[in-house]
């Protein structure tokens, strides 16, 4: 094959990238689009730069050293990335290159000015912008000028933030090529960036324009702050002009300079209203043609707009498909299950084929459309009042959407509202007995489960698993399931509005509900301090456990001093509680049956930071402090006018939560149990496939749906291509952070807490466990990671049940997601840790290591050091 060495960019298009690079490829593409004008220009290959390399063999071992680099050492990638690009820019240009280059210079205007700018074969991808991770040169004049800078941007590919963003993506520098545009300079009165989807709150339909004098370098290098329009159906909706004191010029022999803007000028705007317009008129097109949002940039030449650029905006969060034009309003479920990480095609849809109601996928996550339930105004009342009791930057988020008055139009009432929120009596309770037949209920479905499953193979597994999902379905839909649940935190809310009411109390409930009866999570924290209890008087098991990292370590473990009761009580809590993990909601995620290797560091936190017997001795303090409130509360109420009214309705109000609240973490222990048999059934199936060459390994059946894989095991062929996407699909989700509320514009709406009780400077969130603390702040993302001692302060993104083994080291608790009822506050208050939760960027403000005082009582943080 002959090598292609220039490329005029007309002839380039998105199929190219290869050759041409991302920008060369979208620049290719917008040359064809109608009414839009690219300056004329060419691309220099991929096959060049893969000449120049290959002019250099010293160059591989140094990438070979690169490759090997810690991302952090940026010393050593300084040193030799510096290397690499002298080493390039010192290689003459072949003969044939240069003459391939000169051509083109002659067939588009030797005497011309031109652009020349990097293009690398992984940038502007619709997962990674790449942006201003290569050079851009400007005003280059002269075919010696134009062959020295192609040798730059050739370099470039290795300054030392390319190098570290690629390190940090995961990406191999070998498989990274640079073509190179060179581009018929723009001398433009006024320049910028055009974004066709508003960056910051995602809205699709709101473009945004920056806008200075002279050439863009002075926007895009920071130089000066630009005017900024807002265009949104056709005409600007808000703008603010800045004061513009620089812009860039080109210099007649080539080459720019930065120059003062005349006074009178500096407060002028660089565009009038009506070209704005236009110029995001001509986005919409582009965006048309590439079928997403576009970041591009722009010059305005004799009012005539030259398009320069075109990229995918990457940062914004995707919108669920719905196929009309109707307006939507999403919540998202991460939020409510504490789980607000990416999730695998897999997860989403096992959650989706077992969940109580419709969810819809959006940037690997699920969302339930609530437009029905806030049109209808009696419904809207309820939900609400719901969602605000439980997190209540959902319900400002809503009431942010509501108030503007055209997205959501009111529809006549359709139905009863949602949960009363506690009148003046106490709501009626329901038998206690019914938890106990609930939990046998639920055991014996799954037995059942486990005993069925295990003769399906192939395609009937499937048509198995079909019908197990409607079992699953009406067990957590119960009625007395809801009934038993709601008792709880109809009870919990009651207490709390009204001895704050009698009493002037806040969250009295807190202690009232502490070592509440049957509460499985907090009983799974309290079961690893006892397997600490086994293994703390056998110095050679823990000096073992300190050094494992093999998942089979229980076998070996037997062979010990002390090790079968050590297996022996891991086996047995692997058996009640081996089915969890964190981020439980993904089927896709590892099970500590699986990995049991992920519950050693806090086994042996506990045996460091514990005395034998503490989970019994925790437990029946828990139950002591909790009488004890009770006793001064209705001793206190009888003193009140009509007190022994107050005071008998207050006791019946605490048996029902000691009741009933312990159960609110039994049905997502149910949903687990179910999904390790669903997985287990599911792992063994792709078992097969991939000894049978139809999958590349077991674990690609995570990046199937459901009904993808079902095809697969019944026609024994996968494409192979759609996995590849997905993974890449799945990588770019991961950096995502998913809003509380999303719209179909596509805007995440996250709401705010209107508040003015806190100190200035304290992180404000939502109190669900009451009292005060102060200690060293952990910010801990990975349980894996975490390293604690007693009095620590635990700060992390979210933690769903399976953190709560972490919960019994710990002095109190703050997390970015939650709600008064999410599993983090029920175990906090379970286990007495004053907490915080909902607390926006908690994990970038607050340092690891910094002293805290947490107000679980009235919901905000102090940073005190």
């Amino acid at each position: 094959m002959t090598e292609q060495y220039v490329l005029d960019l007309q002839e380039a298009d998105g199929t190219q990238a290869a050759v041409v690079g991302g920008k060369g490829a979208h620049l290719g593409g917008l040359s064809r689009i109608e009414g839009i004008r690219v300056p004329d220009g060419f691309c220099v290959t991929t096959d060049a730069f893969r000449r120049i390399m290959a002019e250099a063999p010293s160059i591989d071992d140094r990438l070979d050293q690169l490759s090997r680099l810690d991302p952090d050492d940026r010393e050593a990638i300084r040193t030799l990335s510096a290397q690499i690009r002298r080493t390039i820019e010192g290689i003459a240009v072949p003969a044939d290159v240069a003459t391939a280059i000169t051509g083109a210079l002659a067939r588009h205007g030797e005497q011309a000015a031109y652009a020349v700018r990097s293009s690398a074969t992984a940038e502007d991808l619709p997962t990674a912008s790449f942006a201003g991770q290569q050079d851009t040169y400007l005003n280059v004049m002269g075919p010696a000028a134009i062959l020295q800078h192609v040798s730059r941007c050739w370099a470039s590919l290795f300054t030392e933030r390319a190098v570290t963003y690629r390190q940090r993506g995961g990406i191999d520098h070998r498989t990274v090529q640079m073509a190179v545009v060179v581009q018929q300079m723009a001398f433009s009165q006024a320049a910028g960036i055009l974004f066709t989807a508003d960056p910051v709150t995602g809205n699709r339909k709101v473009a945004t324009v920056d806008a200075g004098f002279g050439l863009g370098e002075a926007l895009v290098s920071g130089l000066v702050n630009p005017d900024v329009f807002k265009v949104r159906d056709g005409e600007v909706v808000a703008k603010a002009i800045a004061a513009k004191q620089r812009a860039i010029h080109a210099l007649p022999a080539g080459g720019t300079r930065e120059v003062a803007i005349d006074a009178q000028q500096q407060e002028q705007p660089a565009l009038t209203d009506a070209q704005a317009v236009r110029l995001v008129q001509l986005g919409r097109r582009i965006e048309a043609h590439f079928g997403r949002p576009q970041d591009i940039e722009w010059c305005l030449v004799d009012d005539d707009f030259q398009i320069v650029q075109s990229r995918p905006i990457t940062t914004l969060f995707p919108i669920p498909e719905t196929g009309d034009e109707e307006n939507h309003v999403y919540v998202s479920v991460g939020h409510q299950q504490m789980m607000t990480d990416a999730m695998k095609p897999l997860g989403l849809s096992m959650w989706q084929q077992t969940a109580m109601v419709a969810m819809h996928e959006a940037g690997g996550r699920l969302f339930v459309d609530v437009t029905g339930r806030l049109a209808s105004p009696a419904s809207r009342a309820g939900l609400l009042d719901l969602v605000g009791r439980g997190d209540p930057l959902v319900k400002d988020a809503l009431e942010t959407v509501l108030d503007r008055d055209d997205f959501v139009p009111p529809v006549p009432d359709a139905g009863p509202g949602g949960p009363p929120s506690g009148g003046a009596s106490a709501p009626a309770e329901p038998d206690p007995a019914i938890v106990t037949e609930l939990i046998e209920r639920s055991q014996a479905s799954i037995a059942a489960l486990e005993r069925d499953i295990r003769t399906k193979t192939g395609p009937a597994l499937f048509d198995f698993l079909i019908e197990a999902f409607g079992e699953h379905k009406r067990v957590l839909g119960d009625p007395l399931t809801m009934q038993a649940i709601m008792a709880g935190m109809e009870a919990t809310w009651w207490l709390n509005d009204k001895l704050q009411e009698w009493l002037g109390e806040k969250n009295a409930a807190d202690t009232l509900t502490l070592s509440a009866p049957d509460n499985i999570t907090s009983e799974m924290g309290l079961a690893l301090l006892d397997v600490a209890d086994v293994i703390r008087p056998h110095p050679e098991v823990v000096a073992f456990l300190e050094g494992v990292e093999d998942e089979g370590f229980l076998d070996e473990l037997a062979k010990l001093a002390g090790g079968a009761e050590a297996r022996d009580a891991i086996e047995a809590y692997l058996d009640r509680y081996g089915m969890r993990c964190v981020a439980e909601i993904d089927i896709s995620r590892p099970r500590w049956r699986e990995r049991p290797t992920s519950l050693v560091p806090v086994i042996l936190d506990n045996v460091r930071n514990f005395e034998p017997g503490v989970a019994a001795r925790r437990f029946e303090q828990g139950r002591q402090k909790a009488r004890e409130k009770e006793q001064e509360v209705l001793s206190r109420l009888r003193d009140l006018p009509d007190g022994d009214r107050k005071a008998d309705d207050t006791k019946r109000m605490i048996d029902q939560v000691r009741a009933f609240v312990g159960y609110r973490e039994y049905p997502k222990y149910d949903i687990v149990s179910r999904y390790f048999v669903y997985k287990q059934a599911l792992m063994a199936e792709a078992e097969r496939l991939a000894q049978a060459g139809v999958l590349d390994a077991k674990e690609d059946i995570f990046y199937l749906t459901f009904q993808e894989l079902h095809d697969v095991v019944r026609s024994q062929r996968v494409d192979h291509r759609l996995i590849q996407q997905r993974m890449e699909a799945f990588r770019s989700y991961q950096a995502l952070t998913p809003p509380r509320v999303l719209t179909s514009d596509g805007e995440a709406v996250t709401g705010a807490y209107r508040r003015d009780d806190a100190p200035a400077g304290a992180l404000i969130g939502l109190p669900v466990s009451a009292g005060t603390i102060e200690g060293r702040a952990r910010v801990i993302l990975d349980m894996a990671d975490a390293d604690l001692e007693a009095g620590d302060i635990l700060v992390t993104t979210f933690t769903d049940p399976s953190w709560s083994p972490l919960f019994v080291a710990v002095a109190g608790l703050v997390t970015e997601v939650g709600g008064l009822m999410t599993h983090g506050a029920v175990i906090a208050r379970e286990y007495g840790l004053p907490a915080v939760v909902g607390v926006d960027r908690a994990t970038r403000l607050i340092r690891d290591g910094q002293r805290i005082r947490v107000h679980g009582t009235d919901g905000y943080i102090e940073l005190l050091s």
